[in-house]
C-alpha cells in the first residue's frame, strides 16, 4: 500500500505515524497518509517564515511562478482527477472539472495586481495605501472541493508576497499531498508547506505564535473553535462556513424550464457544497408541478462509483456524514413529512444514498432549520412572496441564496432583500474567480477571491511623502 508524503520545505517527508484513507464507494483502504508530528509542523512553519523574507520582495517573480503553477498542474491533470474521485468520491468527469478550475484560478490570479491606492497627490505630498503581506498563512481546508478550495487560498495568498502552511481535511488529503508537490516544480523551498492529520494538527496551526493568519473553509462549529482558539493571538482570519441556502421559486416561472437547474444546484456533489440549495420555497400554485419536474430528473441519475462511466452522482464522502443524512431524513419522516422519492441508503459497500426529495415538511424540522449537506432537499409552500423571503432570512447562516422567476425588476429587488453573502437569479452554484465569495451571521468572516479576496491576504500600510522637491 502506498504511504503518502508531505511537503516540507520542497521536500516530500514521511512521518512515523500513519493514518488510512477511504474510497467512500468501495470503503477500501486508498492509500496511507503520514500525520504530522508537532516537529514537522514546526518545521513546515519554520520554512514558511524563512522563505517569506525574499518571497515577498518581488511581485513579477510571483505572478510568473502562479502561471507555472497553472502550467504544472495542467500537465498531470488526469492523474489528480483520478486521486480525487478515488478519496472524495466524485464522478471522474466532475474530478476533472475541478482540477481544470484550478488551473484557471491560478491563470486569473497571476493577472491580478496588487494595488496602490493614491488619496492625495499635490503640493501638500503625497499619500498612498499599499498593502503588505502578512507572513506565513495556515490555510485549513475541507473534503467536498480539496483542491479548488485550496488554490482559492494558495493562489491569492502567494501573490500577496505570503507563504503557507495548507493542512488537508484528513478525508482527503491524497489530492492535496500531490499538488503540493506538483507546485513544487515552479515554487522557491518553503514558499508552500503541505501537513496532514487530524483536528489535532489543526488546532496546532491555529495556536502557532509564527502563524499570522488563518484562512478556514469549514463548518460553523469549527469556524467558532478556530475564532475562540487564535483570538489569544489576535490572528487575523477568514472563515468560510457553512450555509443553508434558500432558493425561491416564484410563481411566474416555466417550471418545465428551470427544473434541471434547480435539481443540480441542490444536489450536485451530491449535495456535498456549502451554496448549494438546501431549502426550495416554491408558490403553492406551481408546487405540485415543480415537484413532478424534479421527481422525473430524479428517477433518471445514476448514483454510483464516481470511476465508472455515466456515473452522475457519487457517494457521500463518510460515514460520519452518511449517518447524518440518514438521521435527519428519520427525523422528517417521524414528523410527517413526505418523501416523493429517495429516503434510505442504497446497499453497500460505499456510502450511498440517492437523492431525496421531501415535501409537507415544517420550517422547525432539522432537515429544514440546519445544513444537511447531503443529497436532500426539501421542499416548502409559501403563498405570499414577503413571507418566503421571511422563513428565508430567519436562520443564523447567511451563505447564499436565489430568487427564480421571469420578471427581472422583480426579481432584482427581492435578490437585495436576501441576508447573505451571495444571490443568484434564475441560476444557482455559479462562480467567478474574480467575484468575491463570503458569508453573513453564522456563515463566515472575510472573503475569498477576485479583489476583495486578495487584499484579505495583506494589511494596509498608509505612507505619507512630502512634495517633490523643485
Amino acid at each position: 500500500m502506498n504511504t503518502f508524503g508531505m511537503v516540507i520545505n520542497g521536500q516530500i517527508v514521511e512521518s512515523d505515524r500513519t493514518f488510512d484513507v477511504i474510497n467512500p464507494a468501495t470503503e477500501t483502504v486508498v492509500a496511507a497518509c503520514s500525520d504530522c508530528s508537532s516537529g514537522q509542523l514546526e518545521e513546515a512553519v519554520r520554512a514558511a517564515h524563512q522563505a517569506f523574507g525574499d518571497w515577498q520582495n518581488n511581485q513579477a517573480k510571483r505572478k510568473k511562478a502562479l502561471i507555472g503553477c497553472a502550467r504544472a498542474v495542467k500537465a498531470q491533470m488526469r492523474d489528480l482527477a483520478e486521486l480525487l474521485t478515488l478519496e472524495q468520491g466524485k464522478p471522474l468527469r466532475n474530478a476533472l472539472h475541478e482540477v481544470s478550475g484550478i488551473v484557471h484560478w491560478f491563470q486569473q490570479a497571476a493577472g491580478m495586481k496588487v494595488p496602490v491606492d493614491v488619496i492625495q497627490d499635490n503640493d501638500h505630498g503625497k499619500i498612498e495605501v499599499r498593502r503588505k503581506p502578512l507572513g506565513v498563512i495556515g490555510a485549513i481546508t475541507p473534503w467536498n472541493y480539496p483542491l479548488i478550495l485550496a488554490v482559492w487560498k494558495i493562489a491569492p495568498a502567494l501573490l500577496a508576497g505570503n507563504t503557507i502552511v495548507l493542512k488537508p481535511s484528513p478525508y482527503t488529503p491524497l489530492s492535496t499531498l500531490k499538488l503540493g508537490a506538483i507546485l513544487q516544480e515552479v515554487l522557491p523551498l518553503g514558499v508552500l508547506n503541505v501537513v496532514s492529520g487530524g483536528d489535532t494538527l489543526g488546532a496546532q496551526i491555529v495556536t502557532h505564535p509564527n502563524i499570522r493568519k488563518i484562512s478556514l473553509t469549514g463548518s460553523v462549529a469549527t469556524g467558532k473553535a478556530v475564532a475562540a482558539a487564535s483570538a489569544n493571538d489576535l490572528k487575523r482570519l477568514v472563515l468560510e462556513l457553512g450555509g443553508n441556502d434558500a432558493a425561491i421559486v416564484l410563481p411566474d416561472v416555466d417550471v418545465k424550464t428551470i427544473a434541471e437547474s434547480l435539481f443540480w444546484g441542490a444536489f450536485e456533489n451530491s449535495g456535498q457544497v456549502c451554496q448549494a440549495i438546501k431549502r426550495l420555497y416554491v408558490h403553492e400554485s406551481i408546487h405540485d408541478d415543480l415537484v413532478a419536474e424534479l421527481f422525473a430528473i430524479a428517477q433518471t441519475v445514476k448514483v454510483g462509483n464516481g470511476m465508472n462511466d455515466g456515473i452522475q452522482l457519487g457517494p457521500i464522502n463518510n460515514r460520519s456524514q452518511l449517518e447524518r443524512v440518514i438521521n435527519l431524513v428519520d427525523n422528517a419522516k417521524n414528523r410527517g413529512a413526505q418523501i416523493i422519492t429517495g429516503g434510505s441508503p442504497l446497499d453497500g459497500p460505499g456510502f450511498f444514498y440517492p437523492p431525496t426529495l421531501v415535501t409537507d415538511i415544517a420550517d422547525d424540522a432539522p432537515l429544514v432549520a440546519e445544513e444537511q449537506f447531503g443529497p436532500i432537499l426539501p421542499i416548502l409552500l409559501f403563498d405570499n412572496v414577503d413571507d418566503a423571503i421571511g422563513r428565508a432570512n430567519a436562520t443564523p447562516y447567511g451563505l447564499s441564496g436565489s430568487i427564480w422567476t421571469q420578471d427581472l425588476k422583480k426579481g432584482a429587488s427581492l435578490m437585495s432583500q436576501l441576508e447573505c453573502g451571495t444571490v443568484w437569479m434564475n441560476q444557482h452554484n455559479v462562480f467567478h474567480p474574480n467575484a468575491p465569495v463570503g458569508g453573513v451571521k453564522w456563515s463566515g468572516i472575510g472573503y475569498q477571491n477576485g479583489r476583495w479576496g486578495l487584499e484579505a491576504f495583506s494589511s494596509l500600510q498608509t505612507v505619507h511623502l512630502p512634495p517633490e522637491l523643485e
